[in-house]
């Protein structure tokens, strides 16, 4: 290919992987209105942004491992498509349970879209220097997707109902498939291994069930039965997976690559940093239109420091990079995060203002410029040309588990948090049992009861409930910072100080 069609196939490349990065998070600043429209629960909340990523996680590896077999560009269409319908369906749902179902669906057809991307970028980019920098816009536009998705929600609620966040997704598709079909040259492996759909269904499966305990455990109590049940049994299911994958002869997930530390280091960076990345992102949205008043569109404005930081950030990690080394450029990353949650946490009181979290969001947004391109570039670049699609798909992988483990822990800690003193508040008083389940639910429910029962006691509920919120979004946010913090340790003691060389192809075909 010509330089020029190098770099135009790239733009098409990123807007394809940047709509379906805005998917992550456009929603976030919507939640307050679901909870108002579809009267969702804080569990259900988690559940909508959560089935998207586990879609997207559990059908990744298939993804790329069917993109190497029988050619990257028609998966990249594929998924493009199955996208866009699920998009569609989002847009137009009445209900809860629906609304989860279309995200699973948008989820699938980004599990198609995104390993073709990156893997066409490392065909079409052979030369190391110029291939870094071609991920590092990859990477870059991933991160920024995932902190301009409020912002461009906020706009959209601004002016149109709630399913605009979605519908908005189908022109862009449009655009980007009509460019690929155009711009963006085909490849395969024609060696590539058969899929492996028993190790799809056991991750999926597996992902699910520990998703599941963790958002359900404040409900149904950390202790039940149920949830330490299901717990047991997505270990149990993972721990299969895993013995599948080394048994199998044709497995989706190559462990073999996991020997080495280039690959296998960075990924758990990414996934720790996206961790606390995503928990700050579905949390903050919903800090800022509940607690401190803020319009939904108000509130993705002021998710614009993530934003800003991260793509300047993102933009000079590789030159960053070269000079510093690809530990301690991923490692200082992982350490910004995990700064910029505690300095939000220690900011999450009582009189919390939006100046008061600036400095996090900032930290945070330069965290995720250092950290997305370098480890990216350290997990692809250390795996053959012919298996792209697989370890792309793996990168991803990271990248989803990371977010939806993310807003499941995180959430679920500020929920218990949240609960635990609402539930002190409000024994010996005589509130509905409805009342009640719709206070212990949300601090969008708290509040709307407040605003029913008016008065003294509707005062001191809402005062009651954003206490309540503030201090299960302190001890949350600062699990997060732990959490990256534990990333960059690992990182700083395992991850090589430079990234290895492409392994050679082990096929001729590409």
């Amino acid at each position: 290919m010509s330089p020029v069609r190098r770099w135009a196939a790239l733009v098409i490349l990123c807007s394809s992987v940047l709509i379906v990065n805005l998917d992550n998070t456009i929603l976030n600043v919507a939640l307050p209105t679901l909870v108002r429209k579809l009267h969702a629960s804080s569990s259900e909340l988690q559940w909508i942004v959560d089935s998207y990523a586990m879609a997207f996680a559990g059908l990744l590896l298939v993804g790329g491992s069917l993109a190497d077999r029988f050619g990257r560009k028609r998966f990249l269409l594929v998924g493009l498509t199955v996208f866009a319908g699920g998009s569609i369906g989002a847009a137009f749902s009445g209900s809860v349970p629906l609304l989860i179902a279309c995200r699973a669906v948008m989820g699938a057809g980004a599990a198609l879209t995104m390993p073709s991307t990156l893997s066409i970028i490392n065909d079409i980019f052979r030369e190391p220097t110029e291939r870094a920098r071609a991920i590092g816009a990859w990477a870059g536009t991933s991160g920024l997707g995932v902190a301009i998705g409020p912002i461009a929600g906020g706009l959209l609620l601004s002016r149109f109902w709630w399913g605009s966040v979605f519908l908005v997704n189908v022109p862009i598709v449009i655009a980007g498939f009509v460019g690929a079909l155009v711009l963006v040259p085909d490849s395969k492996n024609p060696n590539a291994d058969r899929p492996d759909p028993g190790g799809a269904v056991l991750s999926m499966v597996g992902l699910g069930l520990l998703l599941w305990a963790i958002i359900e455990a404040p409900t149904q109590g950390w202790s039940s039965g149920r949830v330490m049940g299901v717990g047991l049994a997505s270990i149990v299911v993972l721990g299969a997976f895993v013995t599948w994958e080394a048994h199998s002869r044709h497995p989706m997930l190559k462990l073999e690559f996991f020997a080495d530390r280039c690959f296998s280091v960075a990924a758990a960076g990414e996934c720790l940093g996206v961790f606390g990345l995503m928990g700050a992102l579905f949390l903050q949205t919903q800090f800022l239109q509940f607690d401190l008043g803020y319009s939904s569109l108000q509130a993705g404005l002021r998710i614009l420091p993530i934003a800003a930081v991260l793509g300047v950030t993102a933009s000079v990690s590789p030159i960053i990079a070269r000079a510093m080394g690809t530990k301690f450029t991923t490692a200082g990353g992982l350490a910004a995060i995990a700064s910029g949650l505690w300095q939000m946490s220690a900011a999450s009181t009582a009189v919390a203002t939006y100046g008061s979290v600036v400095p996090g969001m900032l930290l945070i947004g330069l965290g995720a410029g250092l950290l997305l391109p370098t480890a990216t570039n350290s997990v692809v670049g250390s795996v053959p040309l012919g298996d792209s699609g697989i370890g792309s798909a793996t990168n991803g992988v990271a990248i989803q588990v990371g977010g939806a483990l993310g807003v499941a822990v995180v959430g679920s800690v500020m929920l218990t948090r949240y609960q635990d003193h609402m539930t002190s508040a409000l024994a010996g008083q005589h509130v509905p049992i409805a009342a009640t389940h719709t206070i212990l639910g949300s601090l969008g429910g708290a509040l709307a009861v407040a605003g029913v029962a008016g008065g003294a006691t509707g005062a001191l509920l809402e005062r009651t409930a954003r206490a309540a919120f503030m201090s299960g979004l302190e001890v949350s946010m600062f699990v997060g910072g732990a959490v990256a913090l534990g990333g960059a340790f690992i990182v700083l003691a395992r991850l090589p100080s430079r990234a290895s060389r492409q392994p050679p192809d082990r096929d001729a075909g590409s």
